[in-house]
């Protein structure tokens, strides 16, 4: 790594000296931060973490004096490579106030870390919104959509972040405060820019006319038409987009924007994305909201009951689609604008295929298909890498078709694929294209297609950038746009504002090139280990799976769906499961985590990781955080099992211990209970250890009179919580299943999926249950019987687990296969189950909407006229063991008590609790007064008795 050409320890000691917040500069925290949403990687030298607006002042003022490069960072979601190396300065985990919603004059003041969807949410009850709203507002901070000036989906009606911008309070990089009011500035320096910017734009009026502000979506380089006089000298809104370059935003006032009283979604389908882009100027006549574009190739990679939902919302034939969203003063009205828009289309010819979509949940299903195509995209069809690099350029929209045209000619001359999505009504296009960033000869190639790409921009009068700024991606990139004189004007203009050039140097101005600095060039790419599982999904390549994660951060998101849960509860980096990949990917490159799988930083970043899988399906490149830490955890206690906590053994065996204890439940139970043998098995002490049952599943099973089904055998799962725990569970799916006709069966011996040796990492000894599972199995197997799980993450196991561990092995993949849910089967069976009626409150296992799919049980449950309310809780926090760990109990507790051990709470006595789970059930009956039951008890009970 280079010297920092500054003393790094000297100014870590005075910045912890004047500090509040943090400041680190250990191995860990600099590979948290080494790289961000892009293909590039800066390893920073400290890390800081202000406490406050003032903490971040200081700190910019101090390692500015100190000759540091300073790098403001907020989400970390830049595509550009333009938030990370030097002194890194992450505002967004305490510099996030909503100072002030001014809904009279429809205006916010709001700290830099504010993330986009909390203003959302704080100005929606006044009817208002910020315009500008990109793909990654559940994590993008105001700060670095100020930064960049970020555009997102409604741009096209509501400006750029730059044009909903009214002014900034700043620190310059002497510590001066300046406030910049629209094109009013105020502050000690104040007077001696103001002169300067005049100067410059008097000098070079002329140039900035004629290059700068084409259209909308000409983000690259500074906007110096801003300063135009018919601009009305826009200081504020020229520092949108200057990258931090100038100076640190210390706080913001934006305008809101009304939201529209109804709004309708058309969307419109055609052969091919560039017939799409053909008819965007017709579009454009009607005034529509939004006009983002997808395609097939990114369609198809949604999970399937994704894609199948966004059929059934109303995605209409075709190979590309436009979203056309349209606004009116009610539902009619908007949807009257629609059928115009379709009309006026089909009066030019236009192939597209249309379909009008009022319902509110509709649209967001089909949203999501937009929203997800980021990370989509970073995988071909066929699994292999793609990645940014010519990621957001933009032409005038007229102009869209023929770019189109021209990018396909240049990326078929380098043997090169991409998919393509993006805002179309802006001209601006997002593409991941399969770049070889891993060799020598790729990054040749790489280069000569953006600066080929660049020269047909330019010639369609577009812009390299049209959102996300030029970073290292496209700052070299700027000279063939602007030319040398165009390049001039910048350097003379961050010179006004940073004289000492430490404000994120070579950004924008004197860049590094494209081709230097991607993260992909180390060690890592060539390490291949030896691993337990099979990652048949990543070419069997360890390293492959960790350059999954490329940095887009949905998992920092604060609220809403499964992942993770975690980072919800500590807002920390290190929580998140991109922090968590970072350091798995930074653990293979070797040179700042440098024990490999013996790594104290990995495992105290996977600590908190509940292995929930959420990340697995709420990811959109499909990072599986669970999986690789049962990986990591393997290796790094192979050879060493007195390291491993205490929990590993006393709830990783829960198998076996329980098999001993069903022999005697009354003593183990007591024993179970005391405050010594929570100790010494590494429980919580808070927590009330579930009590074994007096008699099995499987004894009660084997004792009853058996019954002869007319429809066939049903394998019934005897997993070890249904078994032990809770056989009352069991002993309604048999009821239930009898009920609609079949004969369960149980295997002949006790099985088991091997899920607690899985979680704790101990895999040698999970595959050898899986193996003796599976040979008692085979008979099954061979006559085909249905296998049917009670508990989600059993079943699942048996699904993925079982066949990635036993890879190769036709029993585990015959088992995966089989393998059905309780309510899968018997949706597929044909068989009207009883009217149970009422409403219930249902938490979804999270393996069950990771792994499984939870379409079956809804549909069971409105065929048994159950009113299902299902709150989006995520994951219940206990997640198997991770809850009933000594050092985690604090944070399963805050994890239940974000949504979930509310919404029982408040449930109306009459409403059931169904959570099939039964770490979710005892979280529940751990923190509530209700008591849970499985959907199979409720069926059960509601079946007709026999006289």
């Amino acid at each position: 790594m280079v010297s920092p050409g500054f003393d790094v320890a000297g100014l870590q000691r005075a910045l912890g000296k004047e500090l509040r917040g943090s400041v680190a500069s250990d191995a860990r925290s600099r590979a948290l931060y080494a790289a961000d949403g892009s293909n590039y990687r800066a390893v920073p030298d400290l890390v800081v973490v202000p406490a406050d607006q003032e903490d971040l002042a200081v700190a910019v003022s101090l390692a500015a004096a100190g000759g540091a490069p300073v790098v403001l960072r907020g989400g970390g979601t830049s595509m550009a490579g333009n938030a990370i190396g030097g002194v890194v300065i992450d505002g967004s985990r305490h510099v996030n106030r909503i100072v002030e919603i001014d809904a009279e004059r429809r205006r916010a003041v709001v700290e830099p870390g504010v993330v986009l969807t909390h203003l959302l949410a704080a100005a929606r009850p006044y009817g208002l919104a910020f315009g500008a709203d990109p793909s990654s507002g559940s994590r993008a901070t105001l700060g670095g959509m100020i930064a960049n000036n970020a555009c997102g989906a409604h741009s096209v009606a509501w400006g750029t972040t730059a044009d909903n911008l009214l002014g900034l309070d700043l620190v310059l990089a002497d510590g001066t405060r300046l406030t910049v009011d629209g094109a009013e500035l105020r502050g000690e320096r104040a007077g001696g820019i103001e002169r300067a910017l005049h100067e410059l734009v008097e000098r070079n009026e002329l140039l900035i006319r004629r290059r700068f502000g084409q259209f909308s979506r000409q983000i690259s380089g500074y906007a110096l038409h801003r300063l135009l006089p018919e601009y009305g000298f826009e200081v504020a809104r020229l520092l949108a987009g200057s990258e931090g370059g100038f100076a640190a935003t210390l706080q913001a006032t934006v305008a809101l924007t009304p939201l529209p009283a109804a709004k309708v979604l058309c969307v419109l389908g055609f052969a091919d994305s560039i017939t799409s882009a053909d008819c965007v100027p017709i579009v454009l006549r009607h005034g529509p909201l939004t006009m983002e574009s997808i395609n097939s190739d990114l369609v198809e990679r949604l999970p399937t009951e994704v894609r199948e939902s966004a059929v059934q919302a109303g995605l209409p034939a075709g190979r590309a689609w436009l979203l056309v969203e349209l606004g009116g003063a009610d539902e009619a009205a908007a949807a009257e604008a629609a059928r115009q828009l379709i009309e006026e289309l089909r009066d030019s010819g236009s192939p597209a295929t249309a379909s009008l979509v009022t319902d509110a949940g509709a649209q967001v299903v089909l949203w999501r298909c937009r929203t997800d195509a980021a990370g989509l995209a970073t995988r071909r069809a066929d699994g292999a890498e793609a990645w940014g690099g010519w990621e957001d350029a933009a032409v005038p929209p007229a102009r869209l078709g023929a770019y189109l045209r021209g990018l396909d000619e240049i990326l078929s001359r380098h043997g090169l694929s991409g998919a393509s999505y993006g805002h179309f009504g802006e001209g601006c296009i997002h593409m991941r294209i399969d770049f070889d960033l891993l060799s020598r000869r790729g990054l040749t190639t790489y280069r000569a297609f953006v600066e080929q790409a660049t020269d047909l921009v330019v010639e369609l009068g577009g812009s390299v950038s049209g959102e996300h700024g030029d970073g290292r991606a496209r700052s070299e990139l700027l000279a063939r746009m602007y030319g040398a004189d165009g390049v001039r004007l910048f350097g003379e203009l961050k010179r006004i504002w940073d004289p000492g050039g430490v404000m994120n140097p070579h950004m924008i101005v004197d860049p590094s090139p494209v081709d230097v600095g991607i993260r992909h060039q180390g060690a890592a790419k060539d390490r291949k280990l030896l691993t337990i599982f099979d990652y048949p999904a990543d070419d069997h390549d360890f390293a492959q799976a960790q350059r999954r994660c490329v940095g887009i951060g949905k998992c920092r998101q604060a609220s809403g769906g499964v992942m993770c849960p975690s980072y919800q509860v500590t807002r920390e980096e290190l929580h998140s499961t991109r922090g968590r990949a970072h350091l798995l990917w930074e653990m293979l490159e070797g040179d700042l985590i440098t024990d490999g799988w013996r790594s104290t930083e990995v495992r105290d970043a996977l600590d908190l990781c509940l292995s929930c899988k959420g990340c697995q399906s709420d990811c959109p490149v499909n990072v599986d955080m669970a999986t690789y830490k049962a990986e990591f955890t393997h290796h790094h206690y192979a050879h060493r099992p007195w390291a491993r906590p205490l929990s590993h053994w006393s709830m990783g065996w829960l198998p076996l211990w329980s098999r001993f204890a069903s022999h005697a439940p009354r003593l183990a139970n007591w024993f179970a209970a005391s405050r010594l043998v929570k100790r010494l098995g590494g429980i919580a002490t808070e927590r009330e250890v579930p009590a074994f049952a007096t008699e099995t599943f499987s004894a009660w099973f084997v004792a009853r009179s058996k019954k002869v089904g007319a429809r066939g055998k049903v394998l019934l799962w005897p997993d070890t919580f249904t078994n032990y725990f809770a056989p009352e569970i069991g002993r309604a799916a048999v009821e239930v299943l009898e009920a609609a006709g079949y004969e369960v069966v149980l295997p002949a011996k006790g099985v088991c999926c091997g899920l607690t040796w899985v979680s704790t990492g101990q895999l040698g000894t999970a595959r050898r249950v899986m193996e003796r599972s599976l040979a008692i199995l085979a008979p099954h197997l061979a006559a085909g019987t249905p296998i049917v799980g009670l508990e989600p993450s059993c079943t699942a196991a048996l699904r993925q687990e079982l066949p990635d561990l036993l890879a190769g092995n036709p029993l585990a993949a015959a088992v995966a296969a089989s393998t059905q849910t309780f309510s899968e089967f018997l949706s597929k069976a044909n068989w009207e189950p009883p009217q149970v009626g009422g409403a219930a409150l249902v938490q979804t296992h999270c393996h069950q909407h990771a792994v499984l799919g939870f379409d079956a049980d809804r549909q069971l449950m409105k065929a048994a006229g159950i009113e299902a309310e299902i709150p989006d809780s995520g994951c219940c926090g206990l997640a198997g063991n991770f809850g009933f760990e000594r050092d985690h109990y604090a944070v399963s507790k805050s994890i239940g008590e974000r949504v979930l051990l509310p919404a029982v709470r408040a449930a109306d006595p009459a409403t059931e609790i169904i959570a099939d789970g039964f770490s979710c059930r005892t979280q529940i009956t751990h923190a509530t007064n209700r008591h849970p039951v499985h959907l199979a008890q409720l069926l059960a009970a509601a079946l007709p008795q026999e006289k």
